[in-house]
């Protein structure tokens, strides 16, 4: 299994260079499992809400309510990994254990521990404190 951290998935939501690099090492893996966890979801989700509470006005409101809608549609063929019972049960043990990170990148990192998965992730320097942890960036 493999899981794409939201900096692999912001990637491929702009076109470029980079976004291509990345569908084509998808298109290459052989993994038969490749999705995002259910925090990217609510990370990306989140961003186009906030963006909407702070619009002054109904119509520059417009451009994020696209926004949103395009997270839905975009995010309609994704498997997604969820933040199950077995992953809370994984986050509190790392917090037990002092791994200090932020709280979405430890469920994410939950996540990927539980379903034994390897994380796509560009954020190697919080990711690796994470014992146990497998990762690599497919953005370099």
């Amino acid at each position: 299994m493999i899981l794409l951290d939201t900096d692999h998935i912001s990637v491929l939501q702009w076109e470029g260079e980079a976004a291509e690099r990345l569908r084509r090492r998808m298109a290459d893996s052989t993994d038969d499992w490749l999705g995002i966890t259910s925090i990217t979801l609510e990370e990306q989700t989140r961003a186009a809400i906030s963006r909407l509470g702070q619009s002054k006005t109904t119509h520059s409101q417009v451009k994020y309510y696209a926004l949103l809608s395009s997270l839905f549609r975009f995010f309609s063929d994704w498997r997604v990994a969820p933040f199950d019972e077995a992953a809370a049960t994984m986050f509190d043990a790392l917090r037990a254990k002092k791994v200090t990170i932020g709280s979405c990148d430890l469920k994410i990192a939950s996540t990927a521990l539980v379903n034994d998965a390897t994380l796509l992730t560009a954020n190697t320097i919080d990711f690796e404190k994470v014992p146990g942890l497998r990762f690599e960036s497919w953005l370099s």
